[in-house]
């Protein structure tokens, strides 16, 4: 093993003063309806104890296809997102399976297919400690996944909270190695015990290098010890199957805040959504930034340029509604994509029953939307094919 560089450097948050892109506008609207399951499959949602959440009471005969907490282009018009552990947390999430969807955005008639769709297993026992089922499929009580990235060679590398983890499947969603866990983290889900970062904090983005040689897993919240709003970016060779010991360092804009995805833009630049708690009317800041990590002004932090606002994009057609603005008022937004070098896709996830940031008592839908930006990215030619 060489000689990594540790290169984590905190400073004091400083001001919001990024230089940012014009008011994006939204191009795209599709919707899958809350209430959407996978037929056939396994009865779910029996650990909520039949409370009613926005209208939706629980247990459920199939599994909801919901809580899209990642994603990726399949460059044929559909897409592979990942449910996350369910239902919240370990304790409730037992009787949901982990899947990797497949969908198909239809904006023209404002809808969402759901095409087909793996679950995520564990046959050949790479899980040293005891799963919830004994077939060895996984469960939201066992990993919760929230970020994806697939290499060339079809496989899947995911990022859990739980540990956090990174988490290597093959094709069919069969894991292909022990879990990888990162050195000096651990959240309290976490077998080995000892945490120093909060539950539901793990993971929650993960880039992958032009190349396809490194992945940027990135926590969602504050390791112990480090300033409030730090967020530890992390580097992880794929060619040597370890972390090089380099950490940047994503400075949230209030310590209070999250991030919901990050993915890479070229060697340097990466796509992080960034949100408050809030949902409706609550919901203030949803932005996406462009975050660079060769820190031009040297303060320790990754550089950060506003790209879009997702609670202020132009709709001049009224593609979501009758308003010349748009907004995306979900406390969850947790998936981004390149479409083109001047449009995104977004996803929310959707927290199915629970969240109801659209229409106050009802449950939020998955939305599908495009936005086109106001400038180019200057992405990196592989990440546009």
């Amino acid at each position: 093993m060489g000689v990594s560089v540790l290169t984590l450097a905190f400073a004091a948050p400083s001001a919001s003063a990024h230089g940012s892109f014009g008011q994006a506008t939204l191009t795209g609207w599709a919707m899958l309806p809350a209430a959407t399951f996978v037929s056939a499959s396994d009865p779910s949602g029996g650990l909520l104890g039949g409370t009613p959440s926005n209208g939706i009471t629980p247990p459920f005969d199939d599994q909801p296809v919901q809580g899209f907490s990642g994603i990726v282009k399949n460059g044929d018009g559909t897409f592979d997102v990942i449910s996350d552990n369910g239902y919240g947390n370990k304790a409730n999430s037992g009787d949901f399976v982990l899947r990797i969807h497949r969908v198909f955005p239809d904006y023209a008639k404002k809808t969402v297919d759901v095409v087909g769709g793996i679950n995520l297993t564990d046959p050949n026992g790479y899980v040293s400690w005891a799963l919830t089922r004994k077939d060895r499929v996984l469960t939201g009580a066992d990993f919760d996944i929230e970020s994806i990235q697939r290499l060339s060679d079809g496989t899947y590398w995911i990022g859990d909270e739980f540990g956090p983890y990174l988490l290597h499947f093959d094709r069919a969603g069969r894991l292909m190695q022990a879990p990888i866990s990162l050195p000096g983290v651990r959240a309290p889900e976490n077998p080995e015990g000892n945490p120093n970062l909060n539950s539901s904090k793990g993971f929650e983005g993960m880039a992958q290098s032009p190349d396809g040689r490194t992945l940027y897993p990135l926590l969602e919240g504050t390791v112990a010890g480090d300033p409030a709003g730090a967020l530890r970016f992390n580097e992880f060779d794929l060619v040597h199957q370890r972390y090089t010991g380099t950490i940047y360092t994503y400075q949230l804009e209030d310590p209070s805040n999250s991030i919901g995805d990050a993915i890479a833009v070229d060697d340097d630049r990466f796509l992080i959504i960034e949100r408050d708690q809030g949902q409706g009317a609550t919901a203030k800041l949803k932005r996406i930034y462009l975050a660079d990590k060769r820190d031009r002004n040297r303060d320790g932090k990754m550089d950060k340029t506003l790209v879009a606002d997702l609670m202020n994009l132009a709709d001049p057609r009224h593609l979501g509604g009758t308003s010349n603005v748009f907004t995306f008022p979900f406390q969850t937004i947790e998936d981004v994509v390149i479409l083109d070098d001047r449009t995104l896709g977004v996803v929310n996830d959707n927290n199915f029953p629970f969240s109801s940031g659209r229409t106050a008592g009802q449950p939020d839908n998955d939305e599908f939307i495009t936005i086109r930006l106001t400038d180019n990215l200057h992405a990196d030619k592989r990440f546009l094919h």
